[in-house]
This record gives C-alpha cells, structure tokens and sequence, in this order.
C-alpha cells in the first residue's frame, strides 16, 4: 500500500521542466542513445519516487535530478554519471531492485548504482540524513578504488543536501555539516574539486558558526564596490603589455571563501580588517599547451616589472603541479596603496582542471606528458584498504592524512621526485618508495647526514634509506610517521607478529570449543569482543601471553550453535545501540529543574551534566549535548573538538538549548592586543570595564614588548550578549588592535 502523496499536475510539470532543462545543458555532450537512456532513467525514477516528499514537502525526484545538474555542469561528468544521479536512491528507497537496473542500463551503471546503494544505508527516503559515523565514511571511501564516479555523485548528493538544508531540524544541521567539515571537505579538495570545496566550507561555517559568517559576509558585500574600483587600478598600468602577448586572456578578481577568511581570524588572532589578502587577482590565458609555461612566466614578468613582488610568496605549481593535479603560477606583491595583492597566473586548459578538479583532470589526459596524478594516490588508498582487520576508526584516520592541503617535495638519491604531505618524515618517505623499503629500514640519511627516521622532511631534501631484511617494525615506530599508508603498514606488520604470537592462544580456544560442540569461526568474533578486544587476534595474543583464559568463558548458554553470554561480566564501550541505557544510568532525581540547559526538550537536572571545559560555554552560545562516560558534557558548536565528536560519535550528541534567561554568571577570557605606549593601557582597560561596563574582572595578566601589547582578562558575564557588548567597547579604546574570546576554562 502507497504511503504519501502522489504528484499533483502542477507538480509533474515543475518536475519535467527541471529535467527538460537539464537536457538543453547537455545537448552538445550527448548522442541520440544517451538521450534515449537518460529519458528512460528520469522515467523510472519519477515513478518511483512517486510518493515520497522532502522534509520541505516537496516531491523527492526534484532532488536527484538537481544531483544530476550538479554531476554535468558543475562537476564536469558525462552521460553515464548522470543517469546514475537520477537513479542514486530508487534500490535503497523504493521496489526498484539492482537487477531491475542491470537488465534497463547495464553493468556499468548498475555497478555504479550498487555502490551508491551501499553508501546511503543512513539516510532514509525523506532526504533526512541520519549521523553516519565511521563505518559509513568507510564505505565512502572503498568506492573511489571500484569507480570515482560513485565518490563524486555522492559528492554533488551531499552538495544538495546541504544547500537545501533549511528544513533540517537544528541539531540535524550540526551533525551534517560536521561530518561534511570532516570528511566531504577534504576530499573534494583532494579531487580538485576547488569550488565544492568552498561552497561546503561556507555553508557548514554558516551552520556551525552564523554569527561569524554573516559579520563576514557583510563586510565583503560593503567593501565589494571599493575591490572591484582596486582591481581596475590594479590591472590599469600593466594591461598594456598584458595585450601585446599576441593571446587572448581575462583578467578576474574574487574574495577568499568565507571560511577561509573565518579560518584566519580565528587562527591568527585577527580581524577581518587586518587580513592582508582578502582578494586575489586571477589572469588566465589561453594558449596551447606547449606555450602554457612560457606564457605563465611572461605574464609574471610583466606584473613583477610593475610592482614589487615578495619573493617568500611565489609559489610554482606550473614547473610542478600539486598532487591533485592543480596548475597555477602564484606570487603577491605590493599594489597601489601598499596593499597586498595575490596574483594568479595560468592558462585556460589548468584553469578548468582547477575549477572542475578530477573530472577535467581526465578530458585532458595524455595531453601534457605527465603522470596520472590521480594514479597513485588512489594505488594508496586501495593498499590501505587491503589491509586486513584495520579499525574502522583508524582507517579514517589513517585516510584523511591522505587529504593533505599542503605539500613537500623531496627526492631520492637517483633525483626522482616524490610528493608527500607537510610534516611527512624520513620514515615515511621509506614508506612511500615501498611497503618492503619501509619494513626494512634501519637509517636514513637526508642530504648525506644520518638523521632519525622520525626527522620532518623539508622541500628539495634528498633522502637515502638504508635497509636491512632482518629488521622489522616496532610500536615505536607509529610515533615517527604521519601518513596513512606507512601507519598501515605498520600497524599491519605488527598484527603479523602478534598473529604467530598468538597461534598457541589460537588453538587452546578451538580445543575449548571443540569440547563444548560448538563451531570456531562462528563463535571466535563473539567471545573476543564479549571479552572486550577489538579483534580475534587481539584475544589470541592475550591468550598466549598469559592476560586471558579459555576458562574465562563462563556464564554463557549455547543456543543455535552460537553462544550466548547471560550475564556481562566485562565493561565494553558502548554501542550505539546502547545509549538509551547509557542515559538512563546518568539519570538522577530532578529537585527543583531549575537547570538553565534543556537537553532534548528536558531539564539537563535529570541528568548527569557539565559545561565542557575544552570551550567554555556561556548563556547564549550555540550548544549541543555529548554522552561522556562522565555524563553528559555540553560543548559550544564552535568548540575545537565539535567537528570530531559530531562527525564520529554523531548517535551520542543529543539536543541542548538554554532556558530563556537564568540566574548564573559565567566566567570568560578576552584576550586583548594594541599599541603599547606605555602609559594607562591597563588603566584604561579596567576602567571601561570595572566603572563603565560595571563587569567584575577576575584575572588580568598584560605583557608589552617592542611596541606591542597582549593582555588577557578573565571576566563575570551574564551571557553572550552582554559579552558583545563588552567585546565592541574596548574594540573603541585608543590603541586596541583586537578583542577576542579564547576558550579558557576557569573550572
């Protein structure tokens, strides 16, 4: 029986005018047989889709189709990943079956199809995305070694989700975004996928953060007239000779992301009037690819000849692009004004592989004479994933080292070049050459002198490894690398040495079972994690090393051939299946709730609670609740550790809100810098404070040195608002540079 509503007329009209549109866009990239196919898709997911809505209410099929877009014409897909698009959810949300797709569009899209099914066992048929934790991610990431296209029609699926992400409930929207922060961010700059990569960025600050991105995104909007005027100024004095190159090009200019301003503000202590590099000047130029190089260097020269560069900020990707394929000439200098000025310089051809990434990547393949740049990377990823009996959580570890944004570039003895991420070591560079070259490796010399294997390796270092077949890896060494491949691989060797360790452990438990008549491989999973490891190998060594017991196993009945603990004798980590009971042991008699936190709409004085000391939460403060062995802890969404714990641990967060207003004050941290001009800084400051704003001030520490002062004062607010107002009034003393909130704890 049908649950829901079917599409009125109206509706099926919008619907046919989306997907009409988006065939007009691909009317220069299909044949009459990819139309004829990508009707039949639309065909069948429509009636597939039929009764189903979105949290907003409208019919569901409107957002694989906008998948679908999203996949052609912002990505650069063709034909067969856009089918799939359209057909991404009708195995996982309707009848429609695998073979049913098989038999209408073949093994290749079916493959495709399957792969997305996999990945979308967390969302249900609403558009709702429930919190996906590590094993989700997991199977996200197995896909890029069976078909990139599956990793990147989900990327364009969690685009849309996002940009729709409105009708979400509030705390829903936090854990999307911080699983998107976590993961979908990263790779999509990984795959080159620059203005996903921006786009995700910015709408999870705007979720996480809303007050910082509209503060930002004013400012950028007030000042966009006075950037365009600065541009034109900029260009005027060099445009001449940008002409008489003899080739077409387009001079642009674009703000940094949000984020990445917010990123500076945060992490530098500034404010958006002290980013020095709000903008960046782009000259592209288009010219065939035997000339790109000489044409990026001319143009650098012509800008250079004009204003002065800062040789510390040019950056050559087109000598030798970045992992991910990009290509661009960067460098900054001094503009009218004595601005800082960013400039990039590359040809049409690097430009779309910048806008586009991987996609583009492949259309011009073979062209240049380099290596897949791609190849490789995925060659690690898909040794990682060979990797038997790797935890789940160290995977993603593990994988998300592979997501590197910045890079160094270093060489063998024999001058070949290898890219490995900043802050990679010698011994990940032993890693990188072979799994067996990393195995063995007993030292390593960098530019002729020994060095510990753990040294962080610099750009243009030469490194020699020294190997011997008798060594091996040791715990040690997970200390010395970085990368997810070389931690693997160790992790792998040393799960080798404590499997033939634990072969005598091993076979007392299959005599044990033996004797009790019940089968080995389908009880060995059962004990080892009734017992708390994380794998039977885990339980085997502790079996021969004498930790454990087989007589151990007690109080159990056999039911099916399987055996069933009656009494839980081991404290394991909790499940998400067990968090309901985990609340109800925090649970406490509630006097009077007269908490100032409500958690899931219920006084937080039911429950065992405190303010998280790694943020600071204060009244006012966008927050959410997380389950804690100590209880429930309630951190600020901003919190440095929110991305974490609400992209891996997403089933423990519950909903928190503050109570309208409350009797409490809360203690905070400003960290104030200026001018030291070494008289009444610190008079001023507890004047406005104490006298003005009548704030009881509980800490002050001040250092000044070389013209420069930095103060931090602990003061008793209210809440956030009254914070605001403290912040914007010392912002307007004389020789107040910035007023920041830190997140000290005052416990």
């Amino acid at each position: 029986m049908p649950i829901g509503v079917s599409y009125t007329e109206e509706e099926l009209q919008v619907v046919r005018k989306k997907f009409d549109e988006l065939l007009i866009l691909m009317e220069h990239s299909t044949n009459p047989e990819d139309v004829m196919m990508l009707e039949k898709a639309y065909e069948m997911a429509v009636d597939a889709h039929k009764y189903q809505r979105r949290k907003s209410g409208e019919p569901y099929i409107l957002h694989p189709i906008e998948v679908a877009r999203i996949c052609f014409e912002e990505i650069g897909l063709g034909p067969t990943a856009v089918i799939c698009a359209l057909l991404h959810d009708v195995v996982e949300d309707t009848p429609i079956t695998l073979d049913e797709i098989k038999d209408q569009f073949g093994e290749k899209i079916a493959l495709i199809v399957d792969g997305l099914t996999k990945l979308d066992g967390s969302y249900n048929n609403m558009g709702e995305v429930e919190s996906p934790q590590a094993e989700n991610f997991k199977k996200v990431l197995s896909t890029l070694v069976v078909d990139v296209r599956v990793v990147l029609i989900k990327m364009a699926d969690r685009l849309h989700n996002l940009r729709t992400i409105g009708a979400q409930a509030r705390h829903k929207q936090l854990k999307i975004a911080a699983e998107t922060e976590f993961i979908y961010a990263p790779l999509a700059h990984r795959l080159g996928l620059y203005n996903m990569k921006t786009e995700l960025q910015d709408i999870c600050l705007k979720i996480s953060d809303p007050e910082l991105f509209e503060e930002i995104s004013h400012k950028l909007i007030d000042s966009d007239s006075d950037r365009k005027a600065y541009i034109e100024d900029f260009i005027a004095p060099v445009i001449t000779e940008l002409q008489n190159l003899g080739a077409e090009f387009k001079v642009s200019g674009r703000s940094k992301a949000i984020s990445s301003i917010a990123n500076k503000i945060r992490n530098n202590n500034v404010t958006f009037e002290e980013i020095y590099d709000i903008f960046a000047v782009r000259i592209v130029v288009d010219v065939p690819v035997e000339k790109e190089k000489i044409f990026c260097w001319q143009i650098y020269s012509i800008i250079t000849d004009v204003y002065k560069p800062i040789p510390e900020r040019l950056k050559d990707w087109v000598t030798t692009p970045k992992s991910n394929g990009y290509e661009s000439l960067h460098t900054t200098v001094i503009g009218p004004k004595g601005k800082y000025v960013e400039v990039q310089i590359r040809s049409k051809r690097m430009d779309e592989i910048a806008e586009r990434g991987f996609a583009a990547h492949w259309k011009y393949k073979g062209i240049k004479k380099q290596e897949n740049v791609f190849d490789k990377w995925l060659d690690n990823i898909r040794e990682m994933l060979d990797t038997k009996e790797t935890n789940t959580i160290e995977f993603i570890k593990d994988f998300k080292t592979n997501l590197f944004d910045e890079e160094v570039y270093v060489f063998t003895p024999k001058g070949e070049m290898r890219v490995l991420p900043k802050g990679a070591t010698a011994l990940d560079f032993a890693f990188d050459i072979h799994t067996d070259v990393g195995y063995h490796t007993t030292a390593i010399k960098v530019n002729n002198k020994l060095v510990p294997m753990g040294t962080k390796l610099n750009n243009g270092d030469q490194v020699l490894v020294l190997t011997n077949k008798s060594q091996k890896p040791s715990e040690d060494w997970l200390k010395m690398v970085v990368t997810g491949k070389a931690r693997a691989k160790i992790r792998s060797a040393l799960k080798d040495d404590r499997r033939k360790i634990g072969e005598t452990g091993k076979e007392a438990l299959e005599r044990k079972l033996k004797n009790l008549k019940i089968d080995f491989e389908d009880n060995v999973d059962i004990i080892s994690k009734h017992f708390g490891f994380k794998s039977r190998i885990d339980y085997f060594f502790a079996i021969s090393q004498g930790d454990v017991r087989v007589s151990d196993i007690k109080n159990y009945e056999i039911e099916n051939g399987r055996i069933v603990f009656v009494k839980e004798d081991i404290n394991t980590e909790p499940k998400e299946e067990n968090i309901t009971e985990e609340l109800k042991k925090i649970r406490r008699p509630a006097k009077d709730n007269k908490s100032m936190i409500l958690v899931n709409g219920e006084s937080a004085d039911i429950y065992q609670f405190s303010l998280a000391t790694c943020c600071n939460p204060l009244q006012g403060d966008d927050i959410f609740a997380y389950l804690s062995k100590e209880g429930l802890k309630i951190h600020r969404t901003t919190c440095p550790n929110a991305t974490h714990l609400l992209a891996n641990f997403g089933y423990r967060v519950l909903k928190a809100d503050w109570v309208g207003s409350v009797n409490s004050t809360f203690v905070v941290e400003l960290l104030v810098t200026g001018i030291d001009s070494g008289i009444g800084v610190i008079q001023a400051l507890t004047n406005e404070l104490s006298n003005k704003l009548t704030v009881n001030i509980k800490s002050f520490s001040i250092e000044g040195r070389e013209g420069y002062f930095e103060g931090r004062i602990g003061i008793t607010v209210l809440n956030k608002e009254q914070l605001n107002l403290v912040i914007q009034s010392l912002e307007k003393l004389p020789g107040i540079s910035s007023v920041i909130r830190t997140d000290k704890s005052f416990d």
